[in-house]
């Protein structure tokens, strides 16, 4: 987290909520009064987001104390003080809107996160995120789901091959696809199809696909193609996930879960600042 870059994205969110200025704090709040307050857990929630939340504070007012009392990956109960915060409390007040929208959402992430990945412990399937993030937050949001144990997919168009029904379409079947992705990109990188059906594992695998994505198949035919694979390939399944499908999809032998609700769907974790 310390080596991303998140001034502009957290000053553009302290002028949407800002603007030309507080007219609460401005008209309630004498100038220059010293306050303290406190971030408290609501509910039990995994933390993450916790320098994000200091960055707003420190970033409106740099004359602000933030004293963080744990670190994100921390199980917290409700009534647990996640930070200590001091100074202006004009300063406090303009910030505490945005820095709870930023941690508690991405607080909501990990512990949806965590959620997935404790129900498909024991198999070798693995938990990951998707490209299904609000826009602006997606390096906020797949880190939260680092912080609760998942593992992130590719970041974006960019940094990876994904051959998904519409790329198929466009370039004349599964085998051209993956011919031309090979054609183009470095041997470093990795190629994989999605398929919705066993015709097109067999050609996904015969093209020499390196990760086969199974696309809202049920657990049978996933247990098939799982086989079918035998180790050729990775093998990811994705679509129809959730908490009461996850563990059977896990017991298939998939090696990867995508799930898109980890970032689309979390709930926020409630958290509250209190002034002292």
């Amino acid at each position: 987290m310390l080596t991303l870059d998140l001034d502009d994205l957290i000053r553009h969110a302290l002028k949407e909520d800002i603007h030309t200025g507080d007219l609460t704090t401005q008209a309630c709040v004498p100038d220059r009064r010293p306050a303290t307050a406190r971030l408290v857990a609501k509910e039990p929630f995994v933390l993450a987001g916790l320098q994000v939340a200091e960055r707003v504070f420190t970033l409106l007012d740099p004359a602000v104390s933030f004293d963080a009392l744990t670190t994100d990956g921390a199980r917290l109960q409700a009534g647990a003080v996640v930070a200590r915060i001091s100074g202006d409390a004009a300063s406090l007040l303009q910030a505490e809107r945005v820095a709870l929208n930023l941690l508690q959402r991405m607080c909501g992430i990990a512990t949806l996160t965590s959620c997935y990945v404790a129900a498909v412990s024991g198999t070798r399937a693995r938990i990951v995120d998707t490209r299904k993030t609000t826009p602006g937050l997606r390096m906020l949001e797949k880190y939260a789901v680092r912080v609760g144990g998942g593992i992130n997919h590719r970041t974006g168009l960019y940094d990876g091959i994904l051959i998904k029904e519409n790329h198929i379409v466009a370039a004349g079947g599964i085998s051209a696809a993956v011919n031309r992705a090979r054609s183009y990109i470095p041997h470093t990188l990795k190629i994989e199809v999605e398929t919705e059906s066993v015709a097109q594992v067999q050609e996904a695998l015969a093209a020499g696909a390196d990760i086969i994505m199974l696309d809202n198949m049920d657990c049978t035919t996933m247990r098939d193609c799982v086989m079918m694979i035998n180790g050729r390939a990775l093998v990811e399944a994705s679509g129809g996930v959730n908490l009461e499908t996850v563990r059977a999809i896990a017991e298939t032998g998939v090696d990867i879960i995508s799930v898109g609700a980890l970032t689309h769907s979390p709930k926020a974790a409630d958290i509250s600042m209190l002034l002292d």
